[in-house]
């Protein structure tokens, strides 16, 4: 995979002199991540995740999608940064800006847990009123205090309206493979769960659990949107 700059209108900026002055530096970045030996190279599990991913898990989510689509009106996606901004950007672009106000046969999505307003969460809250939903939780840790306090909020409101057996199939959850709270409180309820890989960084998330399961709950097909970005990749 090769970037290209076009620098058609950068001539008024940056001049011959700077851009040469500027390449030993982007060469050693561009090493740094091809080679994988540049501090953070731990995190660099977006570069191969196109042809190097789960399989059994992909289908996992595919499952998990259609059975969201077939038992709910609402999805409601709870995450904060790049736990939520990959899928949403995709929805949206994919789809349509006005996803939810479109006639469809796919679930609305919202997006919550990305702050502490209460107005906004009482919105949300409002918007499920009357209507099926599920709950997809990205959370690695389960501690950061906005998502946790969302899920609390949407995981009590699942309870009492459908029992605590059936909002245990509702509620699905995106996070460490084996640690943290909400691997705990998942592996001890029952949940549904998908893993965040360790050497991907939120904001590099949305071709992994964290991006696909909303992705594919919206109607779009993520196979065809892996085989692209392999394709992009070669």
């Amino acid at each position: 995979m090769s970037i290209r700059l076009n620098d058609t209108f950068l001539g008024a900026f940056i001049g011959e002199k700077d851009k040469a002055d500027m390449l030993p530096a982007l060469q050693q970045a561009h090493r740094y991540v091809w080679e994988r030996n540049g501090a953070g190279s731990d995190f660099l599990g977006w570069r191969d995740l196109p042809e190097d991913y789960d399989r059994e898990e992909f289908e996992r989510i595919l499952h998990a999608a259609e059975k969201i689509k077939q038992s709910c009106e609402v999805l409601i996606v709870i995450g904060i940064g790049g736990s939520y901004l990959g899928a949403r950007a995709a929805v949206e672009f994919i789809q349509s800006p006005l996803y939810n106000l479109k006639k469809k046969d796919t679930p609305d999505i919202y997006f919550t847990g990305n702050s502490l307003s209460a107005s906004a969460l009482e919105e949300v809250l409002a918007l499920c009123e009357g209507r099926d939903f599920c709950i997809n939780v990205i959370s690695k840790s389960g501690t950061t205090t906005e998502p946790a306090v969302a899920f609390r909020i949407f995981r009590e409101l699942a309870e009492k309206r459908y029992g605590r057996e059936e909002a245990r199939k509702r509620i699905f959850v995106t996070t460490d493979k084996s640690r943290g709270m909400m691997k705990a409180l998942a592996d001890r309820m029952g949940y549904e769960t998908f893993v965040i890989p360790d050497d991907i960084g939120g904001r590099y998330s949305v071709l992994t659990p964290v991006g696909l399961l909303p992705i594919a709950v919206a109607g779009i097909d993520i196979r065809d949107m892996m085989r692209g970005a392999a394709e992009a990749c070669a």
